[in-house]
């Protein structure tokens, strides 16, 4: 059982965190805390695995709370702003919740709480404290999550959206963004291939006329407007007569 906290300076907001606490198996509610100052008063006398804390409360904020503490449990920040996602990540939370957040939502949190402590990954103080420059923060559903680059296998524009397909994971992640924003962001192994498809280069299997061969299931199209940069591409890197 992994023993938690709820913080959250809102009584419906904490009364819904440990509902939810109380609906995971393996999760067990070791305090619900109205305040920051509160939980650290509880801390003094007490342990948990894990914290799922507000961040804007007051008297201490939830990001200070947790700075403030010497060897802080596992973190995942609740906050219906998502402006302090980066700042959540550099302190190495497992996960940030954007308000309003459902059961589903909070499960995936449980889930990565589960995993962080399973693999004895450090808590937040450890070494793992700076924000790198080949990872992402992505906006979906309620949730940012960080995504590293070099796993980003290829992006797909769906309308308004994207879908950002990560090696290993069955399902895409769904974001709200423009196809000219992330390319902006991404490092030059990725290539604009089609209106609708960026892709690692490093991730392709095989090139076949005009598609490129992901894995047995994945087969992108190669645009006219993107065919001369791409056979550029693979001039460069081509061995053989």
């Amino acid at each position: 059982m992994i023993r938690c906290m709820a913080i959250d300076d809102e009584p419906l907001a904490l009364q819904q965190l440990v509902a939810y606490i109380n609906k995971v198996p393996f999760l067990e509610l070791a305090a619900q805390c109205q305040s920051a100052l509160e939980a650290r008063a509880f801390l003094e006398h007490d342990t948990a695995d894990a914290i799922f804390c507000d961040i804007n409360m007051p008297d201490l904020n939830g990001m200070d709370f947790v700075k403030s503490l010497a060897a802080p449990p596992l973190i995942v920040f609740t906050t219906a702003y998502s402006e302090y996602a980066v700042e959540g990540f550099r302190v190495n939370a497992v996960d940030y919740l954007l308000k309003p957040f459902g059961l589903q939502d909070f499960q995936r949190a449980a889930n990565r709480l589960r995993e962080r402590i399973e693999s004895n990954v450090p808590s937040v103080g450890g070494s793992s404290t700076d924000i790198q420059d080949d990872v992402l923060f992505l906006k979906t559903d309620y949730r940012i999550v960080k995504v590293s680059i070099p796993d980003i296998r290829y992006i797909e524009a769906m309308s308004e959206y994207l879908k950002v397909w990560i090696e290993g994971e069955l399902k895409p992640i769904i974001t709200l963004l423009s196809m000219k924003k992330i390319e902006e962001r991404l490092p030059d192994y990725f290539m604009r291939i089609h209106r609708s498809y960026i892709v690692n280069l490093t991730k392709i299997q095989e090139v076949n006329k005009n598609r490129i061969i992901m894995d047995a299931q994945t087969y992108l199209p190669i645009g006219d407007m993107y065919k001369e940069a791409f056979q550029a591409y693979l001039n460069t890197k081509f061995l053989g007569k």
